[in-house]
């Protein structure tokens, strides 16, 4: 009997701890510094985005806010992280961000607080998309990388800075991993 707790309860231990290593899981905080997770957008394929209002890539808010605007009913939603790290591109504090990004560009997907995407601070989000154990593993290069991730929590593609988020690989990637139920 106490053979078959002890290995019901190391089971059950190891049950727990795969569930914390999901993505929907980590903990952050929204836009306003409220603290949450990504378990509201679990089921969903998410885009996660590292964002900034300063960079040659800005402009790609528009391209984000339409994906999200065309496939948010059929399951999509995009992420948007402001990091500071890459030329100080990203400077305004998160009520000025906010602020920017509905105003300039409309946005309406959710964003969150600003957050490093390397570094000894890098947020434990990206280092579950971009560590060791990430099947892309390696440091974010600048503004605007994406990652795709299916309803399953799966991280399914990245795509670098210069792949505009209505490209037909981005478009193609989301479709497939909606089409995935």
């Amino acid at each position: 009997m106490k053979t078959w707790l002890l290995f019901a309860s190391l089971g059950l231990i190891s049950l727990l701890n795969a569930r914390a290593e999901s993505v929907y899981d980590i903990p952050v905080n929204d836009i306003d510094g409220k603290p949450t997770s990504l378990a509201p957008f679990r089921r969903r394929v998410l885009l996660v985005v590292n964002v900034a209002s300063e960079c040659g890539y800005t402009p790609q808010y528009s391209g984000l806010e339409q994906v999200f605007s065309k496939y948010q009913a059929r399951g999509l939603t995009v992420l948007g992280f402001p990091c500071n790290q890459f030329g100080g591109q990203e400077p305004g504090s998160n009520a000025e961000i906010k602020k920017f990004c509905s105003t300039t560009f409309h946005v309406t997907f959710p964003l969150f607080e600003k957050i490093e995407v390397n570094g000894a601070k890098r947020h434990p989000l990206y280092a579950a998309l971009a560590g060791k154990s990430s099947p892309f593993p390696g440091n974010i290069k600048w503004n605007f990388n994406k990652f795709l991730i299916g309803r399953d929590g799966t991280i399914l593609r990245r795509f670098d800075s210069d792949a505009e988020p209505d490209s037909s690989e981005v478009i193609k990637a989301i479709e497939a991993a909606l089409a995935a139920k």
